[in-house]
């Protein structure tokens, strides 16, 4: 038999309760400070990129609104359309069908828009990128000028930046691009859904920065 001493003996040498409740209370506001640090981490971060997104909106918001101010004008009297920072003319004003040379009504469109638009860029530091879009049918018949509608919405915005440079606008504020027939604003099914395609958009966009290692033009 176990005597009382030797079940005293045995009792004392364990640790006393407290001890392994404060060391459980310990670990447990340890985890709860942790996960305490861990949550309001995260809500600073949602915090901080809820604040980004709310600076860019307003940006984006006071651009929209300059560029409206800018294009007063022909966007009151239907010249041309404003659509998130894309300034968009129809192609049968700028161009006869499967031609890539301006129309008399186009040319003093694109001077009307030279000045307010070079200012915008200037006082914004941005440049004007000129897009080039057709409906899709391919090139055909008689007109061999182009090979097909890439060639066609290329020269089309060639032509616009050309004309933009001439009426003023710095050759360095304006690049052009061709899209062809692709990102078609409307079906291509009938005849009033191919006019709204064939069409030229003009986007200010952020000057791209320069490269130190860039080499240099002579």
């Amino acid at each position: 038999m176990t005597g009382e001493g030797e079940i005293e003996s045995g009792l004392e040498s364990g640790p006393p309760v407290w001890a392994v409740f404060g060391d459980l209370m310990s670990g447990l506001l340890g985890a709860f400070v942790l996960i305490l640090l861990c949550v309001i981490g995260a809500q600073l971060e949602l915090a901080t990129r809820l604040e980004q997104e709310v600076k860019q909106h307003q940006l984006e918001e006071q651009r929209r609104l300059a560029l409206e101010r800018a294009l007063a004008g022909p966007l009151a009297a239907g010249r041309v359309t404003l659509d998130h920072g894309r300034i968009g003319i129809s192609g049968n004003v700028l161009f006869a069908f499967n031609s890539a040379d301006l129309q008399p009504e186009g040319r003093e469109l694109l001077k009307s828009l030279a000045g307010p638009i070079g200012a915008y860029l200037q006082a914004r530091d941005e440049v004007l990128m000129v897009s080039g879009f057709t409906d899709d049918r391919q090139v055909r018949g008689g007109n061999r000028q182009f090979a097909d509608n890439w060639e066609l919405s290329a020269q089309r915005a060639l032509t616009v930046t050309r004309t933009l440079i001439e009426e003023g606008l710095p050759s360095a504020s304006v690049f052009a691009a061709a899209f062809g027939s692709e990102q078609p604003v409307a079906p291509n099914a009938d005849a009033e859904g191919r006019a709204k395609n064939r069409r030229v958009e003009m986007a200010p966009t952020p000057r791209p920065a320069r490269g130190s290692g860039a080499p240099a033009h002579g």
